[in-house]
């Protein structure tokens, strides 16, 4: 196998979580919405609540990002 081959093989690998963190955000946001229209009196807090945990959510996705790049061009 050439080098190439495997680096381009070892970067799609390292994206595969990409999959749960978008799974992460459909649930997240649905769980926002379901919150709100349930107790609107509780928007403000379950919104902050919410946009921390999405940049949590979102910082996987950029760690994958960055080792699949790191994989295709460093090595």
């Amino acid at each position: 196998m050439e080098i190439e081959a495997a680096k381009v093989i070892g970067a799609g690998i390292a994206v595969i979580p990409l999959l749960g963190v978008g799974i992460g955000l459909g649930m997240l946001f649905a769980s926002i919405i379901n919150a709100i229209g349930r107790n609107p009196s509780v928007e403000n807090t379950v919104k902050g609540t919410g946009f921390l945990y999405f940049a949590l959510i979102e910082a996987i996705a950029l760690f994958a990002l960055l080792i699949a790049l790191l994989i295709l061009f460093m090595f």
